[in-house]
């Protein structure tokens, strides 16, 4: 449906958003977005995505109005309880209720995927806009340094960094953001080559404006959009590699409620209390689902290129 078509019989504040002829710049940024709104609301299987995504965030902040235990209570005549009226996921083999410890877990994910997000997702945005419209050796140093993260699988990096600064959610957040930066250098370069040469960026540069102010004023927000889609995409993967260094004893320690941790305190009891290990990995299948299918539906509204 065209624009106009829109306008007709629209609210007020609708047909003052999709207007052609914005009065303001701020009217025609919340009309950009309030469009991309709209094409993201079609996606079913993104709003899928985003309902994960609220559903996690509302979990991690009422976590005490769901349960009234404590993930580190014990009780060992309740250990390895099957799902049940009082137990709704089971009890571990300490008799720990893992309802309450899944809800807890989720805040240690969320902070792990934000603090990481916002470590790296700047640094790889800096890096990759200055390569790019720098050129030449500062291209060639950034971007050989880019190639050698890049030439190790991530896991198989954070680990030996997380093994080197030793266990722990801080040093586990330090060691996925220190390898996780050189596909958004990546992305962040590849945009900026592309409008490094723009005829608006030579009329910038004529009347006066220095490298700084070009690239932190110009370059950096048209890259703004291709690093979001790559962060909607990327935060799967920091999930998986949070809880895969928490399964093999490099990530929260115990008593922590780390999802990947009570997978592996849980494998030994997979093939007859099944529940202990299995909750928790479906917790993680949930999420990362999620944030995948965010990530799509991301792709589809902001990626030029897709479409």
């Amino acid at each position: 449906m065209s624009r106009a078509g829109q306008l007709s019989g629209a609210a007020p504040w609708r047909a003052w958003l999709l207007s052609e002829t914005p009065r303001s710049r701020a009217q025609a940024r919340l009309g950009q977005a309030y469009v991309s709104w709209l094409g993201f609301r079609r996606n079913g299987l993104a709003m899928a995505g985003l309902a994960v995504l609220i559903g996690l965030l509302l979990i991690a902040l009422c976590v005490p109005l769901l349960t009234d235990r404590s993930p580190f209570a014990q009780d060992l005549s309740a250990r390895l309880r099957p799902p049940n009226a009082q137990y709704w996921f089971g009890t571990d083999e300490l008799g720990r209720d893992i309802y309450t410890r899944v809800l807890y877990g989720s805040r240690i994910t969320l902070v792990i995927v934000g603090l990481v997000v916002v470590m790296v997702a700047p640094t790889g945005l800096l890096i990759g806009t200055a390569a790019g419209y720098m050129g030449g050796w500062v291209d060639t140093v950034l971007m050989r340094v880019t190639d050698v993260f890049l030439a190790f699988p991530r896991l198989i990096l954070a680990l030996a960094f997380v093994s080197a600064l030793g266990p722990g959610i801080e040093n586990a957040v330090i060691a996925i953001a220190f390898t996780a930066w050189p596909p958004y250098a990546r992305v962040a370069r590849a945009e900026t080559l592309t409008i490094r040469n723009g005829d608006f960026i030579a009329a910038i540069r004529l009347q006066g404006a220095g490298p700084l102010r070009i690239v932190l004023g110009h370059v950096v927000p048209l890259c703004t959009s291709s690093l979001i889609v790559r962060v909607g995409h990327d935060m799967a993967g920091i999930i998986l590699t949070a809880a895969g260094l928490g399964f093999l004893g490099l990530g929260a320690q115990p008593p922590a409620p780390e999802w990947g941790a009570m997978i592996a305190s849980g494998r030994r009891f997979l093939l007859d209390q099944w529940w202990v290990a299995t909750v928790p990995g479906i917790a993680i299948l949930v999420v990362s689902l999620g944030f995948n299918l965010l990530g799509d539906g991301l792709r589809d509204v902001l990626d030029p290129k897709v479409g």
